[in-house]
């Protein structure tokens, strides 16, 4: 006997037709929009090199699949705890200790704790608020290309700081030009809000970015260290944090 809805039998659940396809387009990161016109240039350039050799149609192809690869832009998972300070991108912590923050800024001589994030050219590049606060100024100085490893980088690189007026007091964020970054974009602007791990600017390619934080600020990170941009707890204000709320950007 057909069992009917009358028997009580639990109703078969069969696969939702869009599962699929949702599933293979949450595999793909998304690509930051600043990187169509180079991904664009690099598949043109390899399609010409094609029409005279196969190698350097290879060649192209590897390139055009980096450069993709470079201006992704995933989602991050952001801890919400005003206590706390994140990595503003990946890469790999190549300072903590103390610093004066660029002179052009106007925050004057006094050490801030300084924490540096060094992006290599397979980083996420990415900039990411620290924290969250209102933007108080920023201010952009032509420099150098010098290796951003280098400590001197932060003094001569060109660099675009921003300064944020959080709850716990000021805090810096600056993009440094390395030695193959030839580009620092910020679209974030005076006088506005930002969101703790809100995205506010790239560095093409190849960079580092310094956070300035006030001296109540106690570092969670050692340097080799390798942090995610918009996830990774770089310093603490107050002591031990409570379990934070998370957000999804």
């Amino acid at each position: 006997m057909e069992a009917g809805p009358e028997t009580g039998t639990a109703p078969s659940h069969e696969p939702h037709p869009m599962s699929l396809v949702d599933s293979i387009k949450n595999a793909f990161v998304p690509i930051h929009r600043e990187g169509y016109p180079f991904i664009a240039a690099f598949g043109a350039g390899t399609l010409f090199l094609g029409y005279f050799s196969s190698v350097l149609f290879w060649i192209g192809l590897i390139l055009t699949a980096w450069c993709v690869y470079f201006f992704r832009d995933p989602e991050r998972v952001t801890p919400v705890d005003d206590r706390l300070v994140v990595s503003p991108a990946d890469g790999v912590i190549s300072a903590v200790g103390p610093a004066v923050p660029p002179r052009e800024l106007g925050l004057g001589n006094t050490e801030m704790t300084r924490i540096s994030v060094f992006m290599n050219v397979f980083s996420c590049h990415v900039n990411r608020a620290p924290v969250r606060g209102r933007i108080t100024k920023i201010e952009h100085r032509p420099g150098k290309f010098l290796n951003a490893e280098l400590d001197k980088a932060s003094s001569e690189n060109e660099r675009n700081g921003l300064v944020i007026d959080s709850p716990n007091g000021i805090v810096v964020a600056v993009q440094i030009a390395g030695l193959v970054a030839r580009r620092i974009v910020c679209w974030a602007e005076t006088g506005g809000s930002i969101a703790v791990g809100e995205r506010f600017g790239l560095i093409r390619f190849g960079s580092r970015v310094d956070v300035f934080l006030p001296s109540t600020a106690v570092p969670r990170v050692a340097v080799g260290q390798t942090a995610v941009g918009g996830e990774t707890v770089l310093a603490e204000f107050g002591g031990v944090a409570a379990t934070p709320l998370v957000r999804i950007s």
